[in-house]
């Protein structure tokens, strides 16, 4: 059934503007029943995405992986980033295009982070897609989250037709996957989504989320540095990390360390890159402070940490979410709003 959609991506992709799509598309999503059934009554929708935007900081240390986030609120709809628990000793957070939502029919299309823990298990995949892969089971099981939330992806995206204006190269989805697995030790995995068009005849695409392309930031290569990893989303948008500001020496972390010994101490052991020898009381306690200097004002923060014994637990949940409601801002756009349609109109 082809229906006409209006497209609002909250989440500002450019320094400078909102993008806006106004497509046709074939309105096909594998949903439910109850919810497809509920989207083939709509006759005209609004579909809006918006977009978990900030930085996510990572420290692999003696007995535990740590785990937080800072929203960075790009536009009022801005999901923060939000760990994920996926199992016991693993947990994601995903960065990018996470919740599709029709104001009109009140239909939630996906909130692809809360469906991170069904996204596992279910395939095994091989191909050029996944050569930086290693060959190994814990590896292959990152290979199954990823091809199911590469296919989860494309059921929401893979039915605009209209030319969009996204950015080359730029990933439309990230996900930071942190874990312990058994006789193999903690890990740190980045998989990056792409969005991709080919046209099929004049203004009509087919639209594509690519396989994802995967890079293990932990373990590091032999020789490198064991300290903090950091993930920021926007990219065009990134601020110095909070590594970055411990090498310069920045007065609001210098400040930190002069007032408490243990600060200073598991400062100096990330500077050294012997994230190892801190333990996980120390190294909460130093993430607590660097959160509120780096977070901006009212910008929501978590922590969470998986422990080498205990598993995964919050340190700083994140806050409840508010009631959806309509925004008026995205209804009520002006004409000129920069789109991601290039050369049709609705039809």
């Amino acid at each position: 059934m082809s229906r006409l959609f209006r497209i609002v991506c909250c989440g500002n992709r450019s320094a400078a503007a909102i993008l806006l799509l106004i497509a046709t598309v074939c309105f096909t999503f594998a949903t439910p029943p109850a919810a497809a059934q509920q989207v083939q009554d709509v006759p005209t929708e609004e579909v809006v995405v918006n977009f978990a935007a900030g930085r996510v900081v990572i420290a692999v240390v003696k007995d535990a992986i740590l785990i937080a986030t800072i929203e960075n609120q790009i536009e009022p709809q801005t999901h923060p980033p939000i760990p994920v628990q996926m199992s016991g000793r693993r947990a994601g957070i995903l960065l990018g295009a996470v919740d599709w939502f029709s104001p009109s029919s009140q239909l939630q299309l996906a909130r692809l982070d809360t469906e991170l823990p069904h996204l596992h298990g279910h395939f095994a995949v091989s191909g050029p897609h996944i050569s930086q892969v290693q060959t190994t089971a814990e590896a292959s099981d990152i290979e199954s989250v990823g091809q199911n939330l590469f296919e989860r992806m494309n059921v929401v995206a893979g039915n605009l037709h209209g030319k969009l204006d996204w950015p080359p190269g730029e990933p439309v989805a990230q996900l930071i996957l942190a874990d312990y697995v058994q006789g193999y030790g903690a890990e740190v995995w980045q998989l990056s989504f792409k969005l991709t068009q080919e046209m099929q005849r004049l203004d009509y695409y087919d639209t594509h989320i690519s396989h994802p392309t995967y890079l293990q930031s932990w373990p590091p290569e032999k020789g490198q540095p064991h300290t903090l990893m950091e993930f920021q989303y926007p990219p065009e948008n990134a601020t110095p990390t909070l590594l970055d500001l411990l090498r310069r020496k920045d007065p609001r972390f210098e400040k930190i360390c002069a007032s408490d010994s243990k600060m200073r101490e598991v400062a100096d052991y990330f500077l050294a890159g012997q994230s190892g020898k801190i333990i996980a009381a120390d190294a909460t306690q130093f993430l607590r402070a660097a959160l509120a200097v780096l977070a901006p004002p009212n910008a929501r923060q978590t922590m969470a940490s998986i422990g080498l014994d205990t598993g995964f637990d919050w340190i700083l949940r994140p806050p409840p979410e508010p009631k959806r409601a309509a925004s008026q801002a995205e209804q009520e756009r002006p004409a000129d709003a920069p789109s991601l349609l290039k050369g049709s109109s609705p039809q």
